[in-house]
């Protein structure tokens, strides 16, 4: 026995210290594992891994369609009065949209349907329930003769 009043038995086959050893053997501090210290009290469910998806089978039997082309966007052109002498005076188209249709599908949709290049183009939803754009030709096409072209007049 030593002078240090620590029985050889007692020591482990690494020397570790009687000191650091509790009722159940050895400190878990001491192995090298650390502690989950809790700093809150709310549980949060721990991040697992999460696999990629590799379907067995395609869910829709047919790729879903683009609702709107240009053939569905432009419904037809309106032949009012007003409309009339919005294509003398102010170089405009006047037509009938689809209700979900924007600013920018209308600019598309005429410049591919009717090759004319529009300077603005402006909507209303009317009473009833339907859109209508103004669009306002650029300097270089001339409204009357693309109405006439497209059977308006």
């Amino acid at each position: 026995m030593g002078s240090s009043g620590i029985n050889a038995e007692y020591m482990g086959s690494s020397g570790i210290n009687a000191e650091y050893m509790g009722s159940s053997g050895i400190n878990a501090e001491y192995m090298g594992v650390k502690k989950n210290l809790k700093t809150t009290v709310h549980y949060y469910r721990p991040k697992t891994q999460s696999q990629k998806r590799a379907p067995k089978y395609n869910r829709r039997s047919a790729p879903k369609s683009q609702r709107l082309d240009q053939y569905s966007v432009i419904k037809y052109p309106l032949t009012t009065e007003h409309a009339m002498k919005k294509i003398e005076d102010n170089n405009t188209l006047v037509f009938i949209c689809d209700i979900s249709a924007t600013k920018q599908k209308i600019r598309e949709a005429v410049k591919t349907l009717y090759d004319i290049q529009c300077a603005k183009v402006n909507t209303l939803v009317r009473p009833d329930g339907r859109k209508k754009a103004y669009v306002r030709l650029t300097q270089e096409f001339d409204a009357l003769d693309v109405a006439n072209k497209i059977g308006v007049i």
